[in-house]
Parts: C-alpha cells; sequence; structure tokens
C-alpha cells in the first residue's frame, strides 16, 4: 500500500519526508537553546504586541448576535472611530461596534457640521477603520442626501461604503420617508442601521441640535417611524438626544437592538463619539457624554515638553542618534562621539 502523500499547508501534496521530523515541542527546545540575533528579538516583540490586539479583540458581531444580545439583556457597547489608530484600540478595547460616522467632518475635519462631509470623505476613513480593526462589526453613515437621491444613485452610494469601505453596514438618518429605501438596500444585501431623534444632517431646516421627542405627537412619531424602519428591514436603530422615556418606548416597541446616544439608560446599548469620551480635541460635551479622560491636558502638555527640549538642547540626545559602522574619514571626535572608547 502507498504512503498516502503530506499535504502542505494551503497546498499541494508533497512526497513524505525520508526522515521523521522533529516534534514540534523537540523544535521549540531547540530554538530556545539558540541565542536570538536583534533581529529576531524585535520580531517576537512585534509578535507580542501583535497577539495583545488579536487577544484582546472579540470576534466580529452579526446582526443575529447584537439582535441575541438584546433578548438576553446583554447591553451593547458602540463608539465611533474615524482612523485606523482610534480604530486598533477601541478594538483592543473590545467594543461590540464601531461607527465611521459623518461626525468625522466636526471632530476630525472641522467643519461646523456634517452637511459638508461627502461620499468621498466616508469611504475614505471607513477604510482606514477597517484597516485598524478588522475584527470588529462597522458601520459606516451615508452622508447628507444620498438618502433622498434617486433609488439607484442611493443604493450605488451605499455599496460604495461596503465594497470599497469594507463596513459590514450602512447608517442612515430618517424615518417612515426612508423606510423604502431600507427596503431596497437589504434587497440588495446591504444591512442597514436607522437612526431616529435628532438628525445632524437635518439641523438646517429644524433648527440646530436639540432634544427631539419633548412632546407627546413627536414622541409618538419616533415611535412610529422606528416601527417603520424596522418592518422595511432595518437591523438596528440608533435614536438620538430624546427624553429617556422615549428612547425607553422605542427599545420596547421594536425587536431590533436600539442604541441610545442621549437617549437614557433604558434602550439596549450606548455610542458615543470617540474624541467626547476621550476629552480629545472637542472643548464643552453635550450633556449626555461623560468623560472618561482628559487629553487635550495630556497631549498639550506632551507636546510642550518636546518644545522645551528642542529649544533647550535637551532632545535629541545621543541615544536618539544613529552611529556610523565605521568611523567617517575626516570627521573630528566631537561631544556624543564614540571615538577612542
Amino acid at each position: 500500500m502507498k504512503d498516502t502523500p503530506e499535504l502542505r499547508p494551503g497546498g499541494a501534496a508533497s512526497a513524505a519526508p525520508e526522515a521523521p521530523a522533529k516534534r514540534p515541542e523537540q523544535a521549540l527546545r531547540a530554538v530556545g537553546r539558540r541565542r536570538p540575533s536583534g533581529r529576531r528579538v524585535a520580531l517576537t516583540r512585534r509578535a507580542r504586541v501583535r497577539r495583545f490586539f488579536v487577544e484582546e479583540a472579540k470576534a466580529v458581531q452579526t446582526p443575529e448576535t447584537l439582535k441575541a444580545k438584546k433578548d438576553r439583556g446583554e447591553k451593547i457597547v458602540m463608539l465611533t472611530a474615524y482612523d485606523a489608530p482610534s480604530a486598533r484600540l477601541a478594538e483592543a478595547a473590545g467594543v461590540d461596534l464601531l461607527l465611521v460616522g459623518d461626525s468625522l467632518g466636526m471632530v476630525v475635519l472641522g467643519f461646523s457640521s456634517t452637511v459638508s462631509v461627502t461620499l468621498e470623505m466616508m469611504v475614505h476613513h471607513t477604510q482606514a477603520v477597517r484597516r485598524g480593526a478588522p475584527e470588529t462589526f462597522t458601520v459606516a453613515d451615508l452622508p447628507f442626501l444620498w438618502a433622498h437621491e434617486a433609488p439607484e444613485a442611493a443604493l450605488r452610494a451605499a455599496g460604495r461604503l461596503i465594497q470599497e469601505g469594507g463596513a459590514h453596514a450602512v447608517k442612515l438618518e430618517g424615518g417612515a420617508e426612508v423606510a423604502p429605501l431600507v427596503r431596497r438596500l437589504v434587497a440588495a444585501g446591504i444591512p442597514v442601521m436607522g437612526h431616529l431623534g435628532l438628525l445632524p444632517q437635518t439641523v438646517l431646516v429644524t433648527g440646530g441640535y436639540r432634544v427631539r421627542g419633548k412632546s407627546a405627537a413627536e414622541a409618538e412619531r419616533i415611535v412610529a417611524d422606528a416601527r417603520a424602519l424596522v418592518e422595511a428591514g432595518a437591523f438596528s436603530l440608533v435614536v438620538e438626544a430624546v427624553p429617556e422615556s422615549v428612547g425607553r418606548s422605542v427599545a420596547r416597541a421594536v425587536p431590533v437592538p436600539v442604541i441610545g446616544i442621549g437617549a437614557g439608560r433604558f434602550v439596549d446599548g450606548q455610542v458615543l463619539v470617540y474624541h467626547d469620551l476621550l476629552g480629545y480635541g472637542v472643548g464643552r460635551a453635550p450633556r449626555f457624554v461623560k468623560r472618561y479622560a482628559e487629553l487635550d491636558a495630556v497631549i498639550v502638555g506632551a507636546i510642550r515638553a518636546y518644545a522645551d527640549d528642542v529649544r533647550s538642547g535637551r532632545f535629541p540626545e545621543a541615544a536618539h542618534a544613529y552611529l556610523p559602522v565605521e568611523a567617517v574619514p575626516g570627521e573630528a571626535a566631537g561631544p556624543g562621539s564614540d571615538a577612542g572608547a
């Protein structure tokens, strides 16, 4: 009977080796006896850093697992991210979802509102977030006006966020009036998260950033809009800047997860803007924000220390300089020189 050829990982079969290979534990012991080179030490250090982030990361969520969290009464953690470093840290911390919000226009790009954010910007930043957090479910905002374009144009825009940006889902603002688009996107295979309450893309016509749902009629309309979006196929809803009672009513009215931002304690999860949570470059925060750090002071202090060191000559030191392998002909020994050492 012929020996079965050995399969190499991910590829074709090869003939069985003539001599038995070392067992993994033997190979590891052999490696451990060798003195590691500088390059191998550096690689090992990088591997430890990489392993830290991989081990801390949670498995990618799905609409189904998020729905199961709501059913079990588990709170859902969502955070915005706008670039690879912020996404990498959020993934290491174990958030359930990341939102590439069009709020990037205000907190990253310096615009006065979200209406200046374009589809190209959203694709660009979504790509960066996905590179930084490959194991985290990521939602990207459909920017200003696209939800009200012709259905084919809106479908193509949402498709770009998925295909080019790498998002797992798109979020769009609006109530029953955008339900037909939600239905169209879901039918095309694009998961949709709705957004009710305060709609930042409409502040030019609704009188600015204020709490919505304070009247009974407005509260009832928000709940009705929530039902319409879920019936159209939305897998989750964000509810922003509404009274706590309205947030609770929406969460009770629909079977999908309701994630609040300024919607009180009784929704299924929370989302905050990365920069608001960290006190990073945004100034005064809304009432609903809880600050978990004050990075502005830390960053300004670090930059001042750097500037002081440069001006005083304390930076760079010899430890920060590259030294030649061989002496440079004609170069006189000076401060910090290794000559004569």
